[in-house]
């Protein structure tokens, strides 16, 4: 990098996107927050929806109070969650709010997949973990029920890339985020056509994927005077959010396996080269691409989206916890008398997380939690031995030995995490 850069990026999670200026003078980069922004998915008809458009608002305030700070930008970048996608027509209109990826509409669709490929063979293609939210079958399932709207998509854009659309009216598609759908093959480097046309998806709504660090283009003329950047250009960064954490991971070697922590944990190793084995399928890890051109090896762990879960039920009955409170309350529970897979589908979208959380302990043998603290306790635990689960087929599969574990993301902040997980890989 040269010196002198002034730089913005629009980081968008699953609950909350933000903002950040970043100034490099050659040798140290400077952070500032321009704005934090809910992210609060809505419900409609039946349907869960993302509200895209307040994402896009919360951006362009972000950008607009960019402008006030500092002559000149060189670069905007957005990076977010995999999977999701938004659909336009041939005239390059959004046809609908992107669904969320906890909608029911892919209940039942990767066993209607299978039954058109089988499910090794859509493994051998791709390389990706089998979870039922992956765009693969989010996509199926609109053609599986003949939903009008597949008469006229003209584009498939993930969500990440259409922001970038609507900032710049360029219609791209990222290398890191397309590898995320279990649409993208590895070896051809490309959209998966062969299966998708087996699937009954055309091809040709697909846009070829770029690299991580092409340039898109400046602002639409619209965004450039409401903003005040008009000779700001908008770069294709590494998209899916995990890819940009683990190139910002703090370490000199590839020595390590990384945790990016937040709603979800994802958990893993960067790599040259995907690793699609019979040992890989068989423990359902994932290779999704890199900021570098790199693959990460990784298996995604449900995160605090239990925790996270578990407070909004809690406060919808009037009992609200700030999250420090929530885990001072746990360091005063009793250790280890409960234990659940994060990762069993009971957890997936429950109306009550609570309550989904006492049923898996009736349906092993185990008495429920009774208190707040217990319910953290039980879940902090539980994420903290499915890591060192995960971290030890991760050693079998690489056949290495790492000795550290990095973690990246939100998650951080949540010591107690972060200390069971250190205690329960025996790894600092």
């Amino acid at each position: 990098m040269s010196a002198g850069l002034n730089l913005i990026a629009a980081d968008l999670g699953a609950s909350g996107g933000r903002v950040i200026l970043g100034k490099f003078n050659g040798r140290t980069i400077d952070i500032q927050e321009l704005n934090r922004f809910s992210n609060v998915p809505v419900s409609a008809n039946g349907t869960l929806y993302w509200d895209i458009l307040s994402l896009y608002r919360g951006v362009r305030e972000g950008l607009t109070a960019a402008q006030s700070r500092m002559d000149g930008i060189d670069g905007i970048g957005i990076d977010g969650w995999g999977n999701d996608f938004a659909l336009l027509d041939r005239n390059g209109r959004l046809l609908a709010k992107p669904v969320h990826y906890r909608d029911d509409r892919t209940l039942g669709m990767m066993e209607k997949v299978f039954e058109r490929v089988p499910r090794e063979q859509i493994y051998r293609q791709t390389g990706i973990q089998f979870m039922r939210f992956n765009g693969l079958y989010q996509l199926f399932s609109l053609f599986y029920n003949n939903d009008p709207i597949t008469g006229i998509i003209g584009t498939f854009l993930l969500i990440p890339d259409l922001l970038v659309y609507f900032l710049t009216g360029s219609k791209i598609s990222e290398f890191t985020n397309a590898t995320t759908t279990q649409m993208f093959s590895p070896h051809s480097m490309d959209w998966a056509k062969d299966l998708l046309g087996n699937l009954g998806i055309p091809g040709d709504i697909f846009i070829p994927a770029v690299k991580p660090g092409t340039a898109v283009g400046g602002l639409t003329r619209g965004n450039a005077c409401e903003t005040g950047l008009s000779n700001a250009k908008v770069i294709a960064v590494a998209e899916h959010d995990t890819a940009s954490a683990v190139a910002a991971t703090p370490a000199e070697d590839d020595g390590f396996v990384y945790i990016s922590s937040g709603t979800w944990s994802l958990m893993g190793v960067e790599l040259k080269e995907p690793v699609i084995s019979d040992l890989t399928y068989r423990y359902n890890f994932t290779n999704e691409g890199g900021a570098c051109g790199t693959f990460r090896l990784l298996k995604n762990v449900m995160g605090l989206w239990i925790i996270q879960e578990c407070r909004r039920c809690w406060e919808r009955r009037g009992q609200k916890y700030t999250f420090a409170q929530l885990e001072e309350a746990a360091s005063h529970a009793a250790p280890f008398r409960y234990f659940i897979d994060p990762d069993d589908d009971v957890f997936a979208s429950p109306d009550d997380m609570p309550a989904g959380i006492a049923g898996f302990c009736r349906d092993t043998g185990q008495d429920p939690p009774e208190t707040a603290g217990g319910y953290v306790r039980c879940v902090m635990e539980s994420l903290a031995l499915k890591y060192r689960f995960v971290f030890e087929r991760i050693e079998k599969i690489t056949g290495k030995t790492y000795n550290k574990i990095h973690i990246v993301g939100g998650g951080v902040k949540d010591r107690m995490l972060c200390g069971f997980t250190a205690c329960s890989t025996g790894k600092g």
